[in-house]
């Protein structure tokens, strides 16, 4: 019964590519050949990011073009089925790095935020990318505050200021010991994704590890 509702969804709503719109012939494809081959992707060591408090950070693709508009839709105007293709491209990259990790969590949203979207885009990559890799994933951060968005703000240290205490843990005692594997959909600065590190780091996880779809290219 489930494969004939899913063949009638196909039929009506044919699955897309995220970043060119196209509909899909392969539906196993997390994109088109087209985008496969034109996405600016992040090669080699451009995928990798060290950090303060994190000890490796995996972004695949560049926040550029058809990315940038894709994960504009995904964030902002309710395509969070875009979620399940993003998560395999950033589970191919996690392969390629051959991270290992205990616990999937991510960036979260405050409840302001969460009320206006009805979502949180970074707990819907950090689910997919559970069913993908068989690790857990648990809630572990909550946000406190409603800073102004990064986005809004232009230098570094004004994004270190603006995140600065804003996160507390759920439950500080549950992170003993693990390597974390933190997801959020873009990293500019990286201020964000490192304060949520580091307060993961000062309840005692063994490691923290990032993954993001896309990347600034100058960060």
């Amino acid at each position: 019964m489930k494969a004939f509702f899913d063949a009638l969804l196909d039929l009506f709503f044919p699955r897309r590519c995220p970043f060119c719109r196209c509909i899909l012939k392969d539906y196993e494809k997390a994109h088109c050949k087209a985008c496969s081959e034109k996405l600016p992707w992040a090669r080699g060591s451009a995928q990798r990011q060290v950090m303060r408090h994190i000890e490796l950070c995996v972004s695949p693709l560049f926040y550029e073009e058809n990315v940038r508009s894709a994960l504009l839709r995904f964030k902002f105007h309710g395509l969070r089925v875009y979620a399940a293709s993003f998560a395999r491209i950033m589970a191919d990259a996690l392969r390629q790095q051959e991270i290992s990790f205990d616990l999937i969590t991510w960036v979260p949203v405050s409840a302001k935020r969460l009320k206006q979207r009805g979502y949180d885009q970074a707990q819907l990559l950090a689910e997919e990318l559970s069913e993908l890799t068989l690790c857990p994933c648990r809630r572990l951060l909550l946000k406190t505050n409603d800073n102004p968005a990064q986005s809004s703000l232009k230098s570094p240290e004004q994004r270190r200021k603006n995140v600065a205490g804003v996160y507390r843990l759920c439950d500080p005692e549950s992170v003993k010991g693990l390597r974390i594997l933190l997801v959020d959909d873009i990293v500019t600065t990286g201020a964000t994704i490192n304060e949520c590190a580091r307060m993961l780091r000062s309840a005692g996880a063994e490691g923290v590890f990032g993954v993001t779809l896309a990347r600034s290219r100058h960060s």
